[in-house]
Formats: C-alpha cells, sequence, structure tokens
C-alpha cells in the first residue's frame, strides 16, 4: 500500500486532482435530484408505486451492470477515454429525459444517465491509485467530501430550482455540472502526453513486477467488499427514494421533507473527511464500521417511532451512518496494491453490491402497498445492517485481491526471497 507520508511534486497532477473533484461532485445528482419532484413530476408523467419503485432500482441496477462492464472497458480504452465516455452518456442521459412525454421513456433515458455515472463510480478509485499512490488518504477524503457535497446540492436545490422554472429546468440543470467534468480532463490528458505512471506498485526494494490477471470471482477480499456494499448502499438508496416520500405521508411539507433528504446526504461531509484520514490508521477497520452502523441503527429506529418530532436529530444520526460507504470506497484501494486491482475490485465490488442492493428499494415500496405498514418496510433496513456487518467482518483482515491470484502469491514469495 503506498503510503501517505511520501511527498512528490503536484505539478502535471492538477488538472487530474480538479477532475477527480468535479467528477466525484457530479456523481449523485442524477440519483437524488429527482426524489423530492416527484409529486410535480407526476402531474405530467404518472408515476405508480410500481414505477416509483423501479426508479429506486435503476440507479443500483445500472451501477451495478456497468460497474462489472466497466473494467472491460478500462483495458481497452484506459481509464481517462472511459471516464469521457460516461460523462458523455450522464450529459446525454440528463438532457433527453426531461423531453420524455411517459414514465418507460423517462425511465430509459434515466439508465443511460446512471450507466454514465456507474462507469465513474468505478473509474475514481483506481484514477486516484494511478496519479495520487502516494497521497491515496487524502486524495480520497477530497473526493469522497465531493460526493457528499453533490449528494447534497441536488436535493437542497432542486425544489427551489424548479420554482424559478419548473421540474425539468430543475433536473436538467445538472447535466451542466457533468459537462464542466471534461474540461480539467481533457487539459489533463493534453498535458499527460507522453508521461508514463506505474500501473502497479513496486516491492520494498522499489522494483516494479507486472501483475498476472486477477479473477475477482474466486477472491475473498471482492466478495467481502461486494457484500458489504451491498448491505451499505441498500439502506442509503431507500433513504434517496422513498425518505421523502414518507416524510410527506407522515405529515411533513414537500420543501421540509426534500430539505431532510439533503441533511442526510450533507451528513456524509463531515465523515468522508474523517474516514480516509482514520481508517487506514486502524489494526481493525471493522471498528469504525460499528461505530457507523450504531448510527445507522439510530436513525432507522428515530425516523420510524418519530418521524415528525425531532425529525432532524434522527436524519442526522443516519446521516453519518454514511461512513460505511466512506470505508468502502476507502477499502478498494487499501485492498490492492496496483492501479490494475484497484480498477478490478472496484469494478466487481461495485457490480455485484449495487446488485445487491437494487431490488431493496423497489420491495420496500411494495412491501408497504401490500400490507399498509411502514414498519414491515423498516424491518428490511435490519436484515441489511447484517449483511453489511458479514461483509465487513471479511474485508477486516488486511489482504488484498492480487494476494487471492496464485499468480500473484508466487510473486510475493519471489519478491520476499529478493
Amino acid at each position: 500500500m503506498a503510503k501517505d507520508s511520501v511527498s512528490t511534486p503536484m505539478r502535471g497532477r492538477i488538472g487530474a486532482l480538479l477532475g477527480i473533484l468535479l467528477l466525484a461532485l457530479s456523481l449523485r445528482a442524477a440519483v437524488v435530484s429527482v426524489p423530492p419532484l416527484l409529486s410535480r413530476i407526476e402531474a405530467d408523467i404518472p408515476f405508480t408505486e410500481f414505477t416509483t419503485g423501479l426508479l429506486a432500482m435503476l440507479a443500483p441496477i445500472a451501477f451495478a451492470v456497468f460497474g462489472l462492464l466497466t473494467p472491460r472497458l478500462i483495458k481497452s480504452f484506459g481509464l481517462e477515454k472511459t471516464l469521457i465516455i460516461s460523462l458523455a452518456l450522464a450529459v446525454i442521459g440528463q438532457v433527453a429525459r426531461v423531453f420524455m412525454p411517459e414514465v418507460y421513456s423517462f425511465l430509459a433515458l434515466s439508465i443511460i444517465t446512471l450507466a454514465g455515472y456507474g462507469m465513474g463510480n468505478v473509474v475514481l478509485p483506481p484514477l486516484v491509485k494511478k496519479y495520487f499512490p502516494e497521497r491515496i488518504g487524502l486524495v480520497t477524503s477530497g473526493y469522497v467530501t465531493m460526493l457528499a457535497v453533490g449528494t447534497w446540492m441536488a436535493p437542497q436545490f432542486s425544489v427551489p430550482l424548479a420554482n424559478v422554472g419548473n421540474w425539468q429546468t430543475s433536473i436538467g440543470s445538472w447535466a451542466l455540472l457533468s459537462g464542466i467534468v471534461l474540461i480539467p480532463w481533457m487539459v489533463q490528458l493534453f498535458a499527460d502526453r507522453g508521461v508514463k505512471r506505474p500501473e502497479h506498485a513496486p516491492n520494498s526494494g522499489g522494483v516494479v513486477h507486472p501483475v498476472a490477471k486477477i479473477n475477482p470471482w474466486k477472491s475473498k477480499v471482492a466478495w467481502g467488499l461486494a457484500i458489504y456494499l451491498a448491505g451499505n448502499s441498500a439502506q442509503t438508496y431507500v433513504y434517496f427514494t422513498w425518505l421523502p416520500p414518507y416524510l410527506q405521508d407522515r405529515g411533513l411539507d414537500e420543501l421540509t421533507a426534500g430539505n431532510m433528504l439533503a441533511l442526510f446526504a450533507i451528513l456524509g461531509l463531515p465523515v468522508s473527511l474523517l474516514v480516509p484520514l482514520w481508517v487506514p490508521r486502524l489494526k481493525h477497520p471493522i471498528i469504525a464500521v460499528l461505530i457507523f452502523t450504531a448510527c445507522w441503527i439510530t436513525g432507522h429506529l428515530g425516523i420510524f417511532l418519530s418521524p415528525t418530532d425531532n425529525t432532524a436529530l434522527w436524519v442526522c444520526a443516519a446521516g453519518l451512518g454514511q461512513g460505511t460507504f466512506a470505508i468502502a470506497l476507502l477499502m478498494m484501494n487499501l485492498r490492492s496494491r496496483t492501479t490494475y486491482g484497484s480498477g478490478v475490485l472496484s469494478g466487481f465490488a461495485q457490480g455485484l453490491g449495487y446488485a445487491g442492493a437494487a431490488l431493496v428499494p423497489m420491495l420496500f415500496g411494495v412491501v408497504q402497498k401490500a400490507t399498509g405498514s411502514w414498519g414491515a418496510a423498516f424491518s428490511m433496513l435490519a436484515g441489511c445492517l447484517l449483511v453489511m456487518l458479514i461483509g465487513a467482518v471479511i474485508i477486516n483482515s488486511p489482504r488484498t485481491i492480487e494476494d487471492d491470484s496464485p499468480s500473484t502469491e508466487e510473486l510475493g514469495k519471489l519478491e520476499r526471497i529478493d
């Protein structure tokens, strides 16, 4: 693992740093800008409980499918070109979907949008490892922080932007942010021509060895991180999709319910700053997972038992629980030794993790409708916590995905002999 304490000049990497931070800022806008406006959208595009649940499933499903496909695109085109393709899809999808006349065409264009952001999710960790191998903790802290800021911005400003124009203006405006991300990456690509950056980590003697092909399907580390991410993401997407409708059903107005989602999102900010700087120092990262799990539990119980009293307090507790997601992103680099390994681990964990999480937001609404009880729906969150903790136990050991490849184990033995 690269050490953050090693200092190298930033010259030549400013564009990459700016591009990483702006990309993180844009990644969640398409997901969290829609739920606060659903009541307005329904005046033009009728959503049912089923299609609302389907909307909730789209993000994790798209992230899952393109999480598994993106490592192949990276191998064919490279990190930077794959990122540019992802941004183009995100911009096209966001602009086009606001012109769709009915629900299924809106959902289809949403898939294109989320496909672009799903690719961006996977590309981020290996970009950090490629351009900033000696500052992984610091740069991860920066981009996870921007991810939290972006997740807060969209629900916070969705209703005000719709008040100025309409819901189409509000949702479509976030495409501009994705377009801006292209600028620093174009500059970086031009400035970086001819510069060779190591794809593989050196051994203790400073010698760089190529890493053999990694099969994540046979990696305990990859499966553990995927299981962990599935449990975590299921809870997050339930909140993104159902928190505003649930609070409105319990008596809060549209603006307040949207503000509660924004509060939930922005609470990812302090933990995003803390986790990448604190967790790498822990011998057992599961300690941090347990602390944030306690926050999740407090938030779930408070929002269910007392949704209109001390609402902000319970939302704050759940929001701080998002530290579990910051841990997942950090582990994509802490549990890999190379840019290649980070890309494989990121794609596999996010692909299977989001696939595992995809059904929960939809089932949350279906169960509530079928039983007429929010309690039955909220009980599903306990199962998500259990799944997340099982994954946390698996990835607690400091083993990397390269260690799970027989060929790289043999390579490690040779390096120790050297």
